[in-house]
């Protein structure tokens, strides 16, 4: 599947999936991210697969379209696990500035089974025990969207599992992530409380969770050390040809393009989303 343009002297234009993930200053953090975009780009070699960032980092949004070819159209993937702030507003408001060549922005991540699959998978490989009291740790964000998207990751994971899952935030929602653990850990005092680390990639935030008082802390769901694992491979892919390829009624629903936005301008809210 190629989605494609036509440049100026009438060639067709590659299109181009443009990951855009957190950024993080963890060198672990951001190597995990740029083995997952290779990985991405050796599934789909008949794209240009191209990575940005959204924060922290450089290329931003806006500065990775304009290394695109000239009128090439380009799919923005958020490589973000839920739907917030930066999904609604940054990268809404990027689609709509980007005048010199039609841009889409496909959804996050999450929730999605395949990453409830993964989310066993680094459980599994943490040492999980059929006795042990489970809590989902997720960044946390001021979007109730993205709150929500998470809550419904931990349902799954519990239905999936057949044991009830907690769930904590890092910042911005409630409850957060240390007064969970507390709770379980009272809870069930005689278990051990296990952390499912609801976070793309090592960094800031994977060292909170880590010093947040469980007894095991599995890995995000990225590692340095390890290939990227296909369930994301696979999920980024399918949020790009779904933005490539949208149902008739979204279809209907996409915003027109502007060279201004209503929400440019106002005041940043404090945010979380997927911080790696």
């Amino acid at each position: 599947m190629q989605t494609e343009g036509v440049t100026r002297d009438g060639a067709a234009a590659p299109s181009s999936l443009v990951g855009i993930a957190h950024g993080t200053n963890a060198p672990a953090g951001q190597a995990a991210v740029a083995t997952l975009m290779r990985a991405v780009a050796a599934a789909a070699p008949h794209l240009n697969v191209t990575l940005g960032f959204v924060d922290v980092q450089q290329p931003d949004t806006p500065a990775t379209l304009a290394t695109l070819p000239p009128a090439a159209p380009a799919i923005i993937v958020p490589l973000l696990l839920s739907a917030g702030y930066h999904v609604h507003v940054d990268l809404t408001e990027a689609v709509l500035a980007a005048t010199d060549r039609a841009v889409q922005l496909g959804a996050a991540l999450g929730p999605d089974d395949r990453i409830v699959r993964l989310l066993q998978r680094r459980l599994a490989e943490a040492g999980l025990l059929a006795e042990d009291t489970l809590v989902l740790g997720a960044a946390g964000s001021s979007d109730a969207r993205a709150v929500a998207d998470c809550r419904v990751v931990a349902d799954r994971l519990s239905r999936a599992l057949g044991r009830p899952v907690a769930i904590g935030f890092l910042s911005a929602a409630e409850p957060r992530l240390t007064a969970a653990i507390a709770t379980a850990r009272a809870e069930h005092p005689r278990h051990r409380v296990v952390l499912a680390s609801y976070l793309l990639a090592p960094g800031y935030f994977q060292g909170l969770a880590e010093a947040a008082g469980a007894d095991l802390v599995t890995a995000p769901l990225l590692r340095a050390d390890a290939p990227a694992p296909q369930e994301l491979v696979d999920v980024v892919l399918d949020r790009y040809r779904a933005a490539a390829h949208p149902h008739p009624a979204r279809r209907m629903l996409r915003l027109p393009r502007r060279k201004s936005h209503p929400l440019r301008g106002a005041r940043r809210r404090v945010t979380a989303d997927d911080r790696a």
